[in-house]
């Protein structure tokens, strides 16, 4: 009997122990939608870095994006080393998970909605994006320039087209 018990309490302790410790990354969503229950407690952020980095002394500002909402985070800049791409229209940002303190209304930044990151883990690297060219777009610049070059001689002789002045200064 004692061993069945034994046995009992070591399997469930190898269930108990087995999963992941860390926290479920909360969404932005969540956050703003429950932001007083989230208040002063300890969230997993998970999104793109965009934007800027912006460091102020020994911190910084960075925005993390996770699809629907940009969150700005709080970060120690010994945190922020690993960050290599930012998300903008030529670049999609690294992808992090921020640990820290969510605060609703700082009153340390303004009252702003922020995280005060512990931690910043990089899960996957950013990348150059390459923007495909529009046939449609090609097509109409190639025709406003054919258009400009074949009305640019009539305009010039037609002495109805008169260059501006420059004012000198």
């Amino acid at each position: 009997m004692k061993r069945l018990v034994l046995s009992a309490v070591v399997c469930a302790g190898l269930v108990f122990f087995s999963h992941d410790c860390h926290a479920q990354a909360t969404g932005s969503l969540d956050l703003l939608n429950n932001a007083k229950g989230h208040d002063g407690k300890a969230v997993a952020y998970k999104g793109e870095v965009i934007g800027d980095i912006m460091v102020r002394g020994d911190h910084a500002w960075l925005h993390v994006n996770d699809g629907h909402i940009a969150i700005g985070v709080w970060a120690p800049k010994e945190l922020i080393r690993d960050i290599s791409y930012v998300g903008d229209y030529q670049r999609k940002g690294d992808i992090v998970e921020v640990s820290g303190t969510f605060h609703r209304s700082c009153p340390e930044h303004g009252g702003d909605l922020d995280i005060h990151a512990s931690a910043i883990k990089k899960i996957a690297s950013g990348t150059p994006v390459i923007q495909p060219l529009s046939r449609k777009k090609a097509y109409i610049g190639i025709f406003s320039l054919l258009f400009v070059l074949l009305l640019l001689p009539k305009l010039l002789s037609s002495g109805r087209f008169r260059p501006p002045k420059f004012i000198a200064l």
